[in-house]
């Protein structure tokens, strides 16, 4: 990745943008959330000493085009909000998904893990994975630019949540050497 711009947007806690930095060795340049109340959410401590830029709950494209660069790389961890397509034509932005959408399309949208979960104790999902996508301004509509999925056998909840968590931070780790 070089010394190319980094910004990096959540929505919940921030610990994938954490986790990815301690593996990676190195911190966005930005980071950016949404303005939430606190008994919402309790961002994670090791973002706490980071500058943070909060945008409004519901941000518009002049709000976006004020946080971000021309020629950054921008990612998504887990922000809650829908790109304006403008914002989607004019920077580079990608989105990593806890859901296999490759196969399950049903899985795009908010929290996949819990809904990918229940199909697989119905014997719907016999894999799962995660996606790495270009964001456009419709939900998990992008192009696929990784995948890892695997075999969801006796896979308990929390077994789940960590498999995809592990398999997400190789994702994005790969792809940040990549670029």
């Amino acid at each position: 990745m070089g010394d190319k711009l980094w910004i990096a947007f959540f929505s919940q806690t921030g610990t994938e943008i954490v986790d990815i930095a301690k593996a990676f060795g190195r911190w966005p340049n930005k980071i950016i959330t949404n303005q939430r109340p606190e008994h919402l959410r309790k961002i994670n401590d090791d973002l706490l000493d980071r500058d943070i830029t909060f945008l409004p709950n519901k941000p518009s494209v002049e709000d976006y085009d004020i946080v971000l660069e021309d020629n950054a790389l921008v990612t998504l961890h887990g922000w809650l909000r829908v790109m304006p397509p403008a914002i989607c034509r004019k920077y580079l932005i990608y989105n990593g998904h806890p859901g296999l959408i490759t196969e399950y399309p049903e899985l795009k949208g908010k929290d996949p893990q819990v809904r990918a979960f229940e199909g697989i104790k119905e014997g719907k999902y016999p894999t799962a994975g995660a996606v790495l996508h270009k964001v456009v301004a419709e939900v998990d509509e992008g192009r696929i630019i990784a995948e890892e999925k695997f075999n969801t056998f006796q896979l308990e909840l929390d077994d789940l949540f960590r498999i995809l968590r592990d398999r997400s931070l190789y994702m994005w780790c790969n792809f940040l050497k990549q670029i």
